[in-house]
């Protein structure tokens, strides 16, 4: 039978469930040193699990004696697990030899849940045979009550329990928030250096936003998980970042460039790749790394700096391989090259550049459907297409006027 109760019998609220609070320790002696400060755990709820209603209710008056006031008690042992998984206590204790199932078979099947590998289970037990004890360790037993209960050992060792799964959830939420800082400062840092590009290239004013958001709603559309289509929109402002190292009478020339111009110019992707890496881009002997589309070793751990080194080097490739500046082809060039060149070459057609004025929309779209299968992945070219709305809305919102 299940009893979610107080002493008073009354109903607990789920909202008062796991409460924990800080509490000073009653004042010592000045020459017994400092006031210890320690967890107060009495508003845990404690689960109680035993076959035997008398074991349950003396285990019970012990932690009550102790300031406990928050119980679930369980006596039919078919009932323990449904209870777990409704009520989720802050801590189990489980009697280990029941009929029907055991407590060595609960305590298997909670650790096998992710939401209880590490939480508190408090094994009862009459029985002395060392075997079934180191069986209920091995399965993750958190410590051991002998029967008969003794209030001495049951209260500090269930406080104890508390305690450390308090700092252990606490932890877990600290390293998740610590790690979103991170992911937060490398985003900055990322468009830190894309605002440092355009400096040196105005005339494409909101130029990477824009192709940050195209880049977003072709991933998006290939159902690409929602934090691989984040970090590939987030990589994707650095693309022309190598344009750092390209001579301004070049890369503000308002004329057609010259063939040695051209030459010049196509460094941007080499320079794009350095930056984000460790390493130069190697151009002249693409060997076997270019068969298997591993083309980028030994650059930075960080997946998105990686993937930024991988569209700096790739977004200009072509599906027919008359790209630079490796020649890749086809499946060969990275996925988050391929997208990012549909985004670049819309943004480039339908913006204003120094040599040229914006496309419009249906000129643009016949030219990415001309060049599918020569310039572009067909697929990613109807992906784009059929969400050209989109597209069209994110034109608006980033003009550059």
């Amino acid at each position: 039978m299940t009893k979610p109760a107080t002493p008073n019998g009354s109903t607990l609220g789920a909202e008062n469930r796991g409460a924990f609070s800080t509490s000073a320790a009653p004042a010592l002696p000045v020459d017994s040193g400092p006031v210890v400060r320690r967890r107060d755990t009495t508003g845990s709820l404690v689960m109680i699990a035993d076959d035997n209603e008398l074991n349950v209710r003396v285990a019970q008056a012990h932690l009550t004696g102790a300031g406990y006031s928050r119980f679930l008690t369980v006596t039919e042992p078919i009932e323990i697990l449904p209870t777990v998984y409704r009520d989720e206590p802050d801590i189990l204790l489980l009697d280990l030899m029941m009929p029907g199932i055991s407590g060595l078979e609960i305590l298997a099947a909670l650790r096998c849940d992710h939401r209880f590998a590490h939480w508190p289970i408090l094994i009862l037990t009459a029985a002395t045979d060392g075997e079934l004890k180191r069986a209920a360790l091995e399965q993750g037993a958190t410590d051991f009550l002998n029967k008969p209960i003794s209030p001495e050992e049951l209260v500090p060792r269930v406080r104890n329990a508390l305690v450390a799964k308090y700092y252990h959830d606490h932890l877990e939420e600290q390293v998740a928030q610590r790690t979103a800082h991170l992911k937060l400062a490398q985003r900055e840092v990322v468009h830190c250096l894309a605002r440092a590009a355009e400096y040196r290239d105005n005339d494409t004013g909101q130029h990477v936003m824009r192709v940050r958001a195209y880049v977003e709603i072709i991933a998006r559309n290939l159902k690409l998980d929602p934090e691989i289509v984040q970090l590939i929109a987030d990589a994707s402002i650095l693309h022309d970042v190598g344009k750092i190292g390209i001579p301004d009478s070049i890369l503000l020339k308002p004329d057609r460039l010259s063939d040695e111009e051209f030459e010049v110019i196509q460094h941007h992707c080499g320079f794009g790749y350095s930056i984000c890496s460790r390493v130069p881009l190697e151009t002249d002997d693409c060997g076997e790394h270019c068969q298997s589309g591993n083309l980028f070793l030994d650059t930075y751990s960080s997946p998105l700096l990686r993937t930024a080194a991988t569209i700096a080097a790739t977004h200009h490739e072509k599906w027919d391989g008359s790209g630079y500046p490796r020649g890749l082809q086809g499946t060969d060039i990275p996925l988050e090259g391929r997208i990012t060149a549909v985004a670049d070459v819309f943004d480039a057609l339908s913006s204003r550049r120094p040599y040229k004025e914006p496309f419009s929309v249906e000129r643009c779209v016949s030219i990415l459907q001309q060049e599918k299968g020569r310039h572009f992945d067909p697929a990613l070219v109807d992906v784009f297409l059929d969400n050209l709305d989109e597209a069209i809305a994110v034109r608006e919102q980033y003009g550059d006027d």
